[in-house]
């Protein structure tokens, strides 16, 4: 059985939902950016709405924009509000972050899931970080090279590769969980946390949540197209703040297209979606 640190997930579970607590003012969408004495109640409600998983970020990974601070500041972040969610809530934290000291510190407190968008490829301290403490990872294609050619099967040898090195460093497989990377694949960007390719980027993504089942390797795949511009370019809506109609259509597909883990910053409004697409398609099989 697969897990997210004592969360099964993929096979016969439900779609699991995790639930975005960013403490970095440079993020896309800040309404997700809580202040320290916002996150203790932001927590309770989304495990409230049916969270399974939190995931805390400090440093914003958005392509498009221009992110990196310290990692000193980053943990800084990410720790207090670590401490905050756990005096809130027994719900499991994953660590957002492509950082091996990062990492180290959240696993310090307790947390058992790291987030990497880079596929353990940023830092390669964190091979010695995921063999001392044999955490769940969630592992984003990504590749610091140019790719080009067929994108679903770029993005199968991407995530392949990444699985090698989890695995390499004493990670089970049943720990590992794979994300296609929703806009992160770009011809041009301002940051450091994308993958290079020379064809459209919108019908990568496309592509890729029509074809999610040939991705995911064995392995549960987790989704996260919430808000993003991937949404805003095709409500040609530039407002992140606009965009939770559009972002819920391409979760409820992702989850029927075969996606087992929804990354969020609408748990509530998420959670009922995929619920309602979960329970009309089984009854579908039951007639």
């Amino acid at each position: 059985m697969n897990r997210l640190g004592p969360v099964s997930v993929g096979g016969s579970n439900p779609a699991r939902i995790m639930g975005i607590i960013n403490t970095s003012p440079e993020s896309f969408y800040k309404k997700s950016v809580y202040k320290k004495q916002e996150i203790a109640k932001i927590v309770k409600q989304m495990e409230e709405d049916g969270a399974d998983i939190i995931d805390v970020g400090g440093m914003s990974t958005a392509p498009y924009l221009k992110t990196l601070v310290p990692e000193k500041i980053e943990i800084e972040r990410v720790t207090q509000a670590i401490h905050i969610i756990q005096n809130a809530t027994n719900l499991p934290i994953s660590i957002d972050t492509c950082r091996a000291s990062v990492a180290k510190a959240a696993f310090d407190l307790g947390v058992e899931i790291l987030n990497d968008v880079t596929g353990l490829h940023h830092d390669d301290n964190m091979i010695s970080i995921l063999q001392d403490n044999s955490p769940s990872v969630i592992l984003c294609a990504f590749s610091k090279k140019p790719v080009s050619g067929n994108m679903i099967q770029q993005t199968r040898n991407l995530l392949q590769n990444s699985i090698s090195i989890a695995v390499k460093s004493g990670i089970s497989k049943n720990k590992i969980v794979v994300d296609p990377a929703i806009g992160f694949f770009r011809k041009n960007a301002r940051g450091i946390f994308f993958t290079k390719i020379n064809s459209d980027w919108l019908k990568r993504d496309i592509a890729t949540l029509q074809n999610l089942k040939s991705i995911k390797l064995g392995h549960p795949i987790l989704v996260s197209v919430s808000r993003k511009s991937f949404i805003g370019s095709l409500l040609d809506e530039k407002d992140p703040d606009k965009r939770l109609y559009g972002s819920l259509a391409a979760e409820v597909i992702a989850v029927l297209n075969g996606a087992d883990v929804i990354r969020t910053h609408n748990v509530k409004a998420t959670c009922d979606a995929i619920k309602i697409a979960q329970d009309l398609k089984k009854s579908k099989k039951g007639l």
